[in-house]
């Protein structure tokens, strides 16, 4: 369980363009009458995370005047297009030493507060905790949120380039991997497409 003297800051990764989905910047969807960046900052807080960094880029001007993130650390990553690397990186180096880092995608309206709490409540320490989802198969499939372990949030970033986040952190620490079943929320699916547009409904 994670220790109260070291709590948890959320960085939410909210840069994209959403091009193939060819409704401007995701951050702005709108989802529950708001932009679906103020509603997923809304359930992190709600989850108990101390500190919200938000990590903007495509349109992250026009994010700004029409987002409510009050109370949220607000960041430009210039570098946005180069892919998911660098606002990882950005995101992981606001983040307060000795804070755990749970790192989280803007186009997941399915996200859930009870999510974000059962991370942090199962968190061991020294280690990684991520939502899972069952697929077709049953099986469980690791997904986002992502709670990274105070001690491993610079090895993390460290690692972080592309697209790929920190994808490839976490496949070569898959042993420090704790994986909680939080299919009864969510099944984890993103606004991607618009064929994914039922999700914002």
């Amino acid at each position: 369980m994670t220790s109260p003297s070291q709590p948890t800051a959320a960085v939410l990764l909210a840069a994209g363009a959403g091009t193939r989905l060819g409704c401007g910047p995701k951050a702005l969807l709108e989802y529950r009458q708001e932009p679906l960046v103020a509603h997923v900052a809304s359930v992190l807080r709600d989850g108990g995370c101390a500190e919200i960094v938000v990590v903007l880029g495509a349109g992250s001007d026009q994010v700004r005047r029409q987002a409510d993130l009050s109370g949220c650390l607000v960041l430009d990553n210039p570098y946005w297009s180069g892919g998911m690397g660098s606002s990882f990186r950005l995101g992981a180096a606001a983040v307060p030493s000795g804070f755990h880092m749970l790192a989280a995608l803007v186009d997941q309206p399915g996200l859930t507060s009870a999510i974000v709490r059962r991370l942090r409540d199962s968190h061991k320490p020294g280690r990684i905790t991520a939502a899972a989802y069952r697929g077709a198969d049953g099986e469980l499939q690791r997904g986002h949120p992502v709670l990274f372990d105070a001690a491993l949030v610079a090895q993390a970033a460290e690692a972080a380039s592309g697209d790929s986040g920190a994808r490839a952190f976490l496949q070569s620490h898959a042993f420090l991997v704790d994986l909680v079943d939080c299919s009864d929320e969510s099944d984890g699916g993103d606004v991607d497409t618009v064929a994914d547009l039922y999700r914002l409904e």
